[in-house]
């Protein structure tokens, strides 16, 4: 937990944890984090491709999918997840990320959410895709109300 703070200084400008139901009788954690990165180069399609790459071409990676997604804002988005071994950690992590970009093209935003729960590997991806769908970009300060959407969270709890 200490820790944590130190995340600021790799461009990480959110983290949550999360505790889920372990059966028969426990819980498992996970971390998600959003990172924003400026955009290396002015194509947006290419800096999530490279970026994907990048994350799936890491030696800490045992085993990966890839898929693009498409988001309701049209913004290119790239899911990676896989196994991770981490050097010194003797269990295996199991991460998933999305990597797109900010309308304006100049910012990269990673969305990371990674689990010791290797078992759920399925929904921790799930859940990831979801939270990519309701990523918005708007004015904070705008005073014209948004049309209120389903929530793809709720569908994959469903």
């Amino acid at each position: 937990m200490d820790d944590l703070e130190e995340l600021a200084g790799h461009d990480v400008v959110h983290t949550a944890i999360g505790f889920h139901p372990e059966e028969p009788v426990g819980v498992a954690t996970s971390l998600f984090s959003l990172t924003v990165r400026p955009a290396q180069q002015p194509n947006p399609r290419l800096t999530v491709a490279r970026t994907a790459l990048a994350i799936a071409r890491s030696p800490h990676w045992t085993s990966c999918i890839r898929q693009f997604i498409e988001l309701p804002s049209g913004l290119p988005c790239c899911l990676v997840a896989g196994t991770i071994c981490v050097p010194d950690v003797e269990n295996r992590l199991f991460q998933a990320r999305v990597a797109t970009v900010h309308p304006d093209g100049l910012h990269l935003l990673v969305l990371d959410l990674t689990s010791a729960s290797a078992q759920h590997a399925e929904a921790y991806t799930n859940i990831l895709e979801a939270v990519a769908h309701t990523a918005l970009f708007s004015d904070p300060d705008a005073s014209a109300p948004t049309a209120a959407g389903t929530s793809r969270i709720l569908e994959v709890l469903l």
